[in-house]
């Protein structure tokens, strides 16, 4: 775009399919694929989520089918290479987290997501640990396994420790000192307690938590992402207790998440003043509505999924029983809106390809949960372990010990 190009291993978002004339014979055709890396997007926003999607599926496609020749073949394993570098170059950023723009995921628009959120930091764990799997051993490999896994290390500790939110982390938030200027401040981004929003003070249950959209100096995103909270659970970069507390949040606030038809891609929307100046009066984001609070079907498979991995179906199950009701009758629709999902989306279109898979899946994975493996990344044991040591040496769990501090080289 404008003489410039992004980084080698972009995934393009989509393609589109052109038909041109064979040279010598204009009765000749054939079919070509022409891919948008997003020079043709609506806002120019670069689609981050695409290679990182690609692996997660590449790797499910292995293990469901056996055939591992597609992964092993030489463009693949160059394709997945592309990709790591890309991710793993460095940078300014401070953080183990991906470092975007808005809009480059799921959520294509401007609604306030630059910066690090959520579901791009979970798609990127997930891929590492896929990509990980995948990667043929070979001398050129070890540096960037070795990278992969520092990452790995880093990303969870990061999103565990400072995404995480529930009614105990809240009052903590609410109590903050700030201005630490130090290395062992316990407010390290600076957040300051005025941020919590009201909306989540009524909004947290005393049982259940979630993580949080986004995270950036002296900014907290307290909204409720649902793919990027899904997924975290699916790739286990949420801990075991915390995948449990996302779902008990998930069947406590049933009202405003799922409603009459699941399931809210954020919540809640924003409004007003606030609605004016981050998304830029756009028509398309109204309040509850499309990527503003509104409630997506195809959503459904990433809850069944996570549902599954927990052994908690019979949630998936109400939900996929609550879309059943008026999906079909509504001719399978791109997205609902208003608080309550009644309306079918002002702009949604009708038969839409992955309303209809969202809802199928669901269906075929509570049939037979086995089938949830291939999507599902177990917790590590390893990781695990350095996890272990980074928390015994982070300042916030040694505050007023007298101990004598230990460092650890993860």
């Amino acid at each position: 775009m404008d003489c410039h190009s992004p980084g080698q291993g972009l995934m393009p978002a989509s393609f589109k399919v052109r038909i041109v004339h064979l040279d010598g014979d204009d009765s000749a055709t054939e079919e070509v694929l022409d891919p948008d890396f997003g020079e043709a997007a609506i806002g120019r926003v670069a689609p981050v989520d695409s290679g990182l999607w690609w692996i997660i599926l590449l790797r499910a496609y292995g293990k469901c089918s056996g055939d591992l020749t597609v992964q092993e073949r030489v463009d693949v394993q160059t394709g997945i290479k592309m990709i790591l570098k890309l991710c793993l170059a460095d940078g300014f950023d401070m953080f183990p987290t991906l470092l975007v723009t808005d809009g480059s995921c799921m959520i294509d628009r401007r609604i306030g997501i630059h910066g690090h959120p959520l579901e791009i930091q979970a798609l990127f764990y997930s891929a590492l640990l896929c990509a990980r799997e995948m990667l043929a051993p070979e001398d050129g490999s070890a540096d960037l396994i070795r990278a992969l896994n520092n990452r790995l290390v880093a990303l969870s500790f990061h999103i565990r420790e400072y995404y995480w939110i529930d009614m105990k982390k809240l009052n903590e938030i609410y109590r903050y000192n700030t201005e630490e200027y130090s290395y062992d401040a316990v407010n390290k981004f600076n957040i300051y307690p005025d941020q919590i929003p009201h909306w989540l003070v009524e909004f947290m249950p005393r049982r259940g938590g979630y993580l949080i959209g986004n995270l950036q100096p002296a900014h907290m995103d307290f909204r409720f992402f649902s793919l990027g909270n899904l997924w975290s659970v699916v790739s286990s970069l949420a801990t075991l207790e915390q995948s449990h507390a996302i779902l008990d949040l998930i069947e406590a606030k049933w009202a405003e998440l799922v409603a009459e038809m699941p399931f809210k891609i954020c919540y809640p929307a924003l409004e007003g003043q606030e609605w004016r100046i981050i998304t830029g009066s756009d028509p398309k984001n109204t309040p509850w509505s499309y990527h503003n609070g509104g409630s997506w079907p195809t959503l459904l498979w990433q809850l069944t999924v996570a549902c599954i991995k927990m052994n908690r179906p019979e949630i998936a199950e109400n939900a996929v029983r609550i879309a059943e009701r008026r999906i079909s009758k509504d001719k399978w629709p791109e997205y609902y809106d208003t608080k309550r999902a009644r309306f079918i989306g002002k702009q949604a279109r009708l038969f839409q390809t992955w309303s209809i898979a969202g809802y199928l899946v669901s269906k075929l994975l509570l049939a037979n949960p086995n089938a949830a493996k291939i999507l599902i990344n177990e917790e590590d044991s390893e990781l695990m372990n350095a996890f272990s040591c980074m928390i015994s040496a982070n300042p916030r769990r040694q505050r007023g010990s007298k101990g004598i501090k230990k460092r650890f080289i993860i």
